[in-house]
């Protein structure tokens, strides 16, 4: 799930200077689990613009913001109201912002979030970040917990000998990633996972622009 927090209001007021109108696009997805971008946060969003002397042209909820041929069919019904509107106001990630730009070429698309990281549900409302993307996977030597995001300095082939009662030396309220591999490799019997050496991963799987094409 990719994890949002809302725009400063102050911060979102000075992007949408010099717009009178607008037209709020929420997610049904990530946004809505986040408390970012459902109806009930397009709904007080429409609210305090309208506050601020803003015409809210309309409002909708993608089901899924960052599919671009589902949020086309999605906004055919809203083309009158988004005609009238000066920009479009994605209270989505950032990927859902850009399909906004996508569809709607004539106008302007405003991000009222913050897109923070890719994240794990612990449950409603609380976020956990487990991946950072990185594009070079290595769970399968390490016990399936990845030390890239979750050990604080980011080591390949730990541990830093810092820990403290099994907590982190760098955050001492987070336990120390290498020793969660190290005990799930002990658990698994696959201590001799240790052993062996990660090299330096390349960072040109991590360069943007990215794409994956499932269709041949």
């Amino acid at each position: 799930m990719i994890i949002t927090k809302s725009k400063d209001r102050k911060e979102l007021l000075n992007d949408l200077a010099g717009y009178k109108s607008i037209f709020i696009v929420g997610c049904g997805e990530c946004a809505t689990e986040c408390k970012t971008g459902g109806e009930d946060e397009v709904a007080a969003m429409r609210e305090y613009l309208e506050g601020q002397g803003k015409t809210v042209t309309g409002t909708m909820v993608a089901s899924i913001g960052c599919q671009v041929l589902l949020t086309r069919r999605e906004l055919k019904p809203y083309q009158d109201q988004i005609d009238r509107a000066d920009c479009m106001l994605g209270l989505s990630c950032g990927a859902g912002t850009q399909t906004l730009t996508e569809l709607v070429p004539g106008i302007p698309a405003v991000p009222g979030n913050d897109t923070v990281f890719l994240g794990n549900v612990e449950r409603l409302g609380m976020f956990d970040e487990r991946c950072s993307l990185c594009g070079n996977c290595i769970l399968a030597r390490t016990g399936g917990i990845c030390p890239v995001t979750r050990c604080s300095k980011g080591l390949l082939n730990g541990p830093c000998g810092g820990a403290k009662d099994g907590m982190c030396e760098v955050d001492s309220e987070k336990p120390c990633a290498w020793l969660e591999i190290y005990e799930r490799l002990k658990s698994l019997d696959m201590l001799d996972k240790m052993k062996e050496i990660i090299p330096p991963q390349p960072v040109a799987g991590r360069q943007p622009p990215r794409n994956i094409n499932l269709r041949g």
